[in-house]
C-alpha cells in the first residue's frame, strides 16, 4: 500500500509558470509542467490597445499567473496519477519585485475595461525599471532626513523595489493609484486567488517593500515626505500584517480547487521568492553555504547569525530565508540574458550552420570552443551591465562593456569572456559579503545554467577559488516552494513542522562538483584585478560615460517619437 504524500510547487518566472509535484517522504520530483505566458513580458505595446510603452517599460498580464493554476497543476497530476487526496500543500514562488494594483477584492484593474489601455494597470515585473527617478528621489530623501533602513539595503532602494514603482504610479497615473484598493506583490496575489485570503509574506515584504520585523515599515512621514498622497499608503492599500515563511496562508477554495484539481482546503502556503526558496530546495539551512540561483539573472543567498550592514546588498531580513537566521540577498541583473544577447545578436551565421551539422544549439557550440581557450588568451575583460548593475553598485543605468577587441577577435572569445564578466562580479559580491562579516565558504549552485553549462561553472568556481556543489534539484524554485507546502501541511497531514526538517528529508546535492583549477586561478586573479580597475571608474562616478550616452539615447529617441 502507497502511504507518500506529495505537495505541489508552483514557480513563476519571467516567462512561464512551472508546476513540480515532489514526493514529500522521499524528495522524489515526480513530474512536472511549464505553462509559458501567452502574453510573456510586456515592454513594447499592452495586449488589445496597442498602447506603446516608454523605454525600461515591463509588464505582465495577471491572467498569464492563473493560467498556470489552471494549466500546469492538472498536468502533473496527470501526469503522476496521484490521488488529489494525497497532495497534502501547495506552495508558490514569485519573480521579485512584481507588483499589481488591484480592487478590493482582488480583481486586477486591468482586468477593468477603464483601465485596460493604462498601463500603470497592468503588473509591474521585477525589471521594470523605469521607475529609477522615483528611487533616486527617495534614496535622497531617505538619506536627507537621516532615516537608517537604506543601511539594511546596501545604502541604497533599487528602482526594481516595491515603493519606487509605486512613486511611479503617483507620479504618472494619479487616477490608477486612487482607484487601486490594494497594491500588492504578484506573489501574495496568487495566493490571494487559491485561498480567497489576502496575506503579505515576510520575505517580499522585508526584502523589497522597506518592512522590518524589529521595527515595521517607515512611518507616514516618511511617505508623505516622498509625495503627501503616499503618507497613508501602508494603512491604505497595503498591510501591517505580515506572515512568516512556512505558515498556512489557507486552504485551497472551491474555484481554485475547480482550476487546480487538488481537493477543496489543501494546504496553501505563504507565498515567497523564487531565490529565497531555492536556498533550502539546495539543502543549506546554515551560514557561510552561499546559494547562487543561476538564471536569467543570478540571485546570491548567504545567512549569517549577526546581522551586518554590507554595501551594495539587496538587503537582509532577519528569517527571511530560514527562520532564526539573517538572510542576506545580492544579485546580478543580466546573466543568462547576457549570452542569450550575444547568440541572438553577434554570432555569424557560419556559426549557426556548424552548429545544425553537429545537432547541436549554437550555445552547446560556443562552449565547446570556448573551453578550448586557456583563461587570459583572449585578451579579453567585460563588464556585466547590459542589464545594469544589482549588486554592489546598486544602478540600472550602467551598461556593458568589453574591453580588448581586435580584427582576430572571434565569437567564442567574446562568449567566454561575457562569462567571466559574470562570474568576476559574483565575485565581487563575494568579496564584499566577506569584508563585512558575513564570510562565504562554498558556493552551491542551483537554478537553469548549472545543467547547461559545464564550463560556465568551472569559471565561477576558478574565479571565485572556491568549490561549487550543485543541488540535486532540477527544478529549485518549485522544489523549495513544495517543501513549503509541506510545511504548511504540517506533520498531522504527513508534512513536517519547519522547513530545516523538510530539507533534511527531501533537500540532496549531485554527487558531481567544481573545484578551483590553481593555475586557472592565478590567471583569473590578474583578470579580475582588471576588471575591479573598470568597474570602480566606470560605476563609482569617475567616468559617468554610460550614463551621459543613456541620456543623450533617450532625448534621441524621444525627438524621433515626436517627429513621427
Amino acid at each position: 500500500m502507497n502511504n507518500h504524500k506529495y505537495a505541489v510547487g508552483v514557480d513563476f518566472g519571467t516567462e512561464s509558470g512551472r508546476a513540480l509535484l515532489v514526493n514529500v517522504n522521499t524528495g522524489e520530483e515526480v513530474a512536472t509542467a511549464v505553462h509559458p505566458y501567452a502574453n510573456g513580458v510586456i515592454d513594447e505595446r499592452l495586449p488589445d490597445s496597442g498602447v506603446r510603452l516608454e523605454p525600461d517599460w515591463a509588464l505582465q498580464d495577471p491572467n498569464d499567473y492563473l493560467e498556470v493554476f489552471k494549466q500546469a497543476i492538472p498536468a502533473v497530476l496527470r501526469e503522476a496519477g496521484v490521488d488529489p487526496a494525497d497532495v497534502i500543500g501547495i506552495g508558490i514562488d514569485f519573480t521579485a519585485c512584481t507588483i499589481l494594483p488591484t480592487k478590493a477584492d482582488g480583481t486586477p484593474l486591468c482586468f477593468l475595461p477603464e483601465f485596460r489601455s493604462k498601463p500603470h494597470a497592468w503588473v509591474k515585473l521585477w525589471k521594470h525599471h523605469a521607475a529609477q527617478p522615483e528611487a533616486n528621489k527617495l534614496n535622497e530623501i531617505a538619506r536627507r532626513l537621516g532615516y537608517d533602513f537604506l543601511d539594511r539595503y546596501g545604502g541604497k532602494i533599487s528602482s526594481e523595489w516595491f515603493v519606487p514603482k509605486v512613486m511611479q504610479i503617483v507620479d504618472e497615473d494619479p487616477a490608477i493609484y486612487a482607484a487601486a484598493d490594494r497594491i500588492l506583490e504578484a506573489a501574495d496575489w496568487v495566493v490571494w486567488q487559491l485561498t480567497g485570503q489576502e496575506t503579505r509574506n515576510l520575505t517580499t515584504a522585508g526584502y523589497k517593500g522597506l518592512w522590518s520585523k524589529r521595527t515595521g515599515f517607515p512611518p507616514s512621514d516618511f511617505f508623505k515626505a516622498l509625495d503627501p498622497r503616499l503618507e497613508n499608503l501602508v494603512d491604505d492599500k497595503m498591510s501591517r500584517q505580515i506572515f512568516e515563511l512556512g505558515q498556512r496562508a489557507g486552504g485551497l477554495t472551491e474555484q481554485a480547487a475547480a482550476w487546480t484539481g487538488l481537493r477543496p482546503g489543501t494546504a496553501v502556503a505563504v507565498a515567497n521568492v523564487d531565490a529565497h526558496v531555492a536556498v533550502p530546495a539546495a539543502t543549506v539551512v546554515e551560514p557561510a553555504r552561499m546559494v547562487i540561483i543561476m538564471g536569467t539573472s543570478n540571485c546570491h543567498m548567504i545567512m549569517s547569525e549577526n546581522e551586518r550592514v554590507v554595501p551594495g546588498m539587496c538587503g537582509y531580513v532577519q528569517d527571511g530565508i530560514i527562520p532564526g537566521m539573517v538572510g542576506y540577498e545580492a544579485g546580478q541583473s543580466c546573466v543568462g540574458d547576457h549570452f542569450a544577447w550575444f547568440v541572438e545578436n553577434c554570432v555569424p551565421g557560419a556559426y549557426d550552420r556548424e552548429a545544425a551539422a553537429r545537432g547541436v544549439s549554437i550555445h552547446e557550440l560556443l562552449e565547446s570552443k570556448a573551453a578550448q581557450l586557456a583563461p587570459g588568451a583572449s585578451g579579453l575583460v567585460a563588464l556585466d551591465w547590459w542589464n545594469g548593475n544589482r549588486s554592489v553598485l546598486v544602478d540600472v543605468d550602467l551598461t556593458g562593456m568589453i574591453v580588448g577587441m581586435t580584427l582576430a577577435t572571434k565569437p567564442e572569445e567574446l562568449y567566454r569572456a561575457l562569462i567571466e564578466a559574470t562570474a568576476y562580479g559574483t565575485r565581487m559580491i563575494i568579496e564584499t559579503f566577506d569584508a563585512h562579516d558575513v564570510p562565504v565558504d562554498e558556493i552551491v549552485a542551483t537554478g537553469g545554467l548549472p545543467d547547461r553549462n559545464k564550463l560556465l561553472m568551472q569559471i565561477y568556481a576558478d574565479v571565485t577559488g572556491r568549490p561549487i556543489r550543485v543541488s540535486g534539484a532540477k527544478q529549485g524554485g518549485a522544489f523549495g516552494s513544495a517543501m513549503h507546502g509541506a510545511v504548511a501541511a504540517g506533520t498531522a497531514a504527513g508534512g513536517y513542522d519547519n522547513i530545516v526538517d523538510a530539507a533534511r528529508a527531501m533537500a540532496r546535492l549531485r554527487e558531481d562538483h567544481y573545484t578551483p583549477n590553481p593555475a586557472a586561478v592565478a590567471v583569473y586573479n590578474q583578470l579580475y584585478a582588471e576588471y575591479v580597475k573598470l568597474h570602480d571608474y566606470f560605476g563609482r562616478g569617475e567616468n559617468d560615460v554610460m550614463k551621459r550616452l543613456k541620456a543623450l539615447k533617450a532625448s534621441v529617441l524621444l525627438q524621433g517619437d515626436s517627429h513621427a
